[in-house]
C-alpha cells in the first residue's frame, strides 16, 4: 500500500497548477483577463454604437442622427425658392449628410460583424468553457487528493478497507487525468489564437481609419466643389416666365404638340452627346448664370445646343429645375402612397410587379416623359464607375424633383421632409436599376450631328435606341452597337 501511494505522490503536496507544465501555467493566467478584456470592451463599443445592432444597413441609416439632420435640411430648403443659394448649398448638404450616414451605418455594420460579434463569443461562449473546465478541474485535484489521503491514513487497517480505499484513489485519479487531457488541450488552443484575439482590436482601429478617411475624402472633395459653385452663383432676382417652367405638363405638352417636354427631351439629347462619363452629373451645381440662359432659351423655344452642350451641370441643373418647377409632380400627388407601398415589398420580383401597376396608373403624358427619363438615367447609370453617379445616387439627387407630397399643413411638410431625403429613393433607385424590365417600350433618342472639330465617337450614336426587342437588350451607348441576347 506504501508503495502505491508513492507512486500516486502522496509525498507531494500538489494543488492543480502543479499537473501543469510551465508553458501551460503561464498561458492559464492569461484566460481570465482576456474575458475581462473582451467583456469590457463589448460593452463599451457597442455603446459607441449610433444605430441599433442587428439592423442592416439601409435600417440602420433611417435611424442615425445624420439622417435626421438631412431630412431637416430637405423640409428647410423646401421653404426657398428654386433659385435662391440657400436653397442650393441646403440641397447639396442634404445630399451629403446621407451619404455620411450611410457611410456610418455601412461602417457600424462591419464593425458589428468583424469585432463586436467576435468578441461577444469570446467573452461569454469560448472563455467560459476553458474557465468551467478549469473549476473542474480544481475540483476533481481536490477529490483526488482527498481520496489520496484517506488512503494513506488507512494503514494499518484490514486489507479489504485499503483495497476499497485504493479503488477510489485510482477511479479519483482516472477523472482528474481525463480534465487535465481537456483542459490542457483548451489552453494549447488558447494559446494558438492569442494572435487572432489581438487582430480584433487591430481591426478595429482599421475600420475606424477607414471609415473617418472615406467620410473625410467625402467631404473635402464635396466641399471644395460647393464652394467653387457658389462663388460663382448670384441669386436670381425674378422668377421664370412660365412658358414652359412652371407650366403644368400636359398644357405644355399639348401647346407645343409634343409628347416629351421640351426641357425633358432638349436636355437629354445635349446631355447624350459627350456627358454620361461627367463625373457628378446631376449632383455638382453649375453657375447660376448659365442655368438661367439656357432656361430662357428653353422657354422661348429658341435652343442653341452648341451654346450650352459643353457645360452638362448646367444643362443638368435646367432638367432638375424644370421637373421640381412643375405644379404637380411628374409622378403625381395622387400616386404619392402608391410608390412608397409598392417600393416596400422585400421580394424584388414583388417589387417590381407592384410598381408596374402603379405605372400603368399614371396619366398617358407623364407616363412617357417618366419613362423618357428613366431609361436615359438608367444608361447614365451604365457609366458609373467612371461619372459616379449609380442607380443610388441618382435616385438621391432627383428624387425629391420627381415625387413629393402636397404640402398642406405640418404634417406633410414631414412627409415631405422624408421623401426628400429616404423615402423617395427606394422608390426611384429600383426603376432606375430595372428600367429595361419596367419600361419594356424601346425609346429613340434624336441626337444631333456632332459639332465640327469633334471626334464622332465621341458623340456614341446620331440616333439611339434603348429597350427589350423580341428578347434582346440594346445598349446604344457604346462606339459599336451590341446586343446581349435574352431578357435581363
Amino acid at each position: 500500500m506504501l508503495n502505491f501511494l508513492k507512486v500516486l505522490g502522496v509525498g507531494k503536496n500538489q494543488d492543480a497548477t502543479d499537473l501543469l507544465t510551465e508553458d501551460l501555467a503561464l498561458v492559464e493566467q492569461r484566460v481570465e483577463p482576456a474575458k475581462k478584456a473582451a467583456q469590457v470592451i463589448y460593452k463599451k463599443l457597442a455603446c459607441c454604437l449610433q444605430s441599433q445592432q442587428g439592423l442592416d444597413a439601409d435600417k440602420r441609416t433611417k435611424k442615425l442622427p445624420l439622417m435626421m439632420l438631412s431630412v431637416s435640411m430637405a423640409e428647410s430648403f423646401k421653404d426657398f425658392d428654386v433659385d435662391s443659394p440657400i436653397r442650393r448649398v441646403l440641397e447639396m448638404c442634404c445630399c451629403m449628410e446621407t451619404l455620411l450616414a450611410k457611410t456610418l451605418a455601412e461602417f457600424e455594420v462591419q464593425l458589428e460583424k468583424e469585432v463586436l460579434e467576435p468578441l461577444n463569443k469570446l467573452s461569454e461562449e469560448d472563455l467560459p468553457e476553458i474557465l468551467k473546465n478549469k473549476k473542474l478541474f480544481a475540483k476533481l485535484t481536490t477529490d483526488w487528493h482527498a481520496a489520496r489521503n484517506k488512503a494513506q491514513a488507512s494503514t494499518g487497517q484490514a486489507q479489504t478497507k485499503q483495497d476499497g480505499l485504493r479503488e477510489e484513489v485510482e477511479e479519483a485519479w482516472r477523472k482528474l487525468e481525463n480534465i487535465k487531457d481537456q483542459y490542457s488541450a483548451d489552453l494549447y488552443h488558447f494559446s494558438s489564437k492569442e494572435d487572432s484575439y489581438a487582430n480584433y482590436f487591430i481591426r478595429l482601429l482599421e475600420l475606424q481609419a477607414e471609415y473617418h478617411k472615406n467620410s473625410l475624402d467625402c467631404l473635402e472633395k464635396n466641399i471644395t466643389e460647393l464652394k467653387e459653385n457658389h462663388n460663382q452663383s448670384a441669386p436670381r432676382l425674378s422668377g421664370p416666365s412660365g412658358k414652359v417652367y412652371g407650366a403644368p405638363l400636359l398644357s405644355h405638352l399639348q401647346h407645343s404638340g409634343r409628347q416629351i417636354a421640351t426641357p425633358i427631351q432638349e436636355c437629354v439629347t445635349m446631355l447624350l452627346q459627350r456627358s454620361l462619363k461627367e463625373e457628378g452629373l446631376f449632383r455638382l451645381a453649375a453657375a447660376a448664370s448659365v442655368v438661367r440662359s439656357l432656361k430662357g432659351s428653353l422657354d422661348s423655344g429658341n435652343i442653341d445646343h452648341s451654346e450650352f452642350s459643353s457645360d452638362p451641370h448646367a444643362v443638368a441643373g435646367a432638367l432638375k429645375s424644370y421637373l421640381r418647377e412643375l405644379p404637380e409632380p411628374l409622378m403625381t400627388f395622387e400616386l404619392y402612397n402608391d410608390w412608397f407601398k409598392a417600393a416596400g415589398e422585400k421580394e424584388v420580383s414583388d417589387k417590381l410587379e407592384q410598381l408596374k401597376v402603379v405605372l400603368g396608373k399614371l396619366p398617358p403624358e407623364n407616363y412617357n416623359n417618366l419613362r423618357y427619363l428613366v431609361q436615359f438615367l438608367s444608361c447614365l447609370s451604365e457609366h458609373q464607375d467612371v461619372n459616379r453617379m449609380s442607380p443610388s445616387n441618382i435616385a438621391i439627387v432627383l428624387g425629391p424633383n420627381l415625387l413629393w407630397p402636397r404640402t398642406e399643413g405640418v404634417d406633410s411638410l414631414l412627409d415631405m421632409a422624408s421623401a426628400s431625403s429616404v423615402q423617395v429613393v427606394s422608390v426611384i433607385e429600383p426603376l432606375i436599376q430595372h428600367a429595361n424590365s419596367l419600361f419594356p417600350e424601346a425609346v429613340d433618342f434624336e441626337i444631333p450631328e456632332p459639332p465640327a472639330g469633334v471626334d464622332p465617337t465621341e458623340t456614341k450614336f446620331h440616333r439611339c435606341r434603348i429597350g427589350n426587342q423580341g428578347g434582346r437588350t440594346i445598349f446604344p451607348f457604346c462606339t459599336q452597337p451590341f446586343v446581349i441576347e435574352g431578357k435581363i
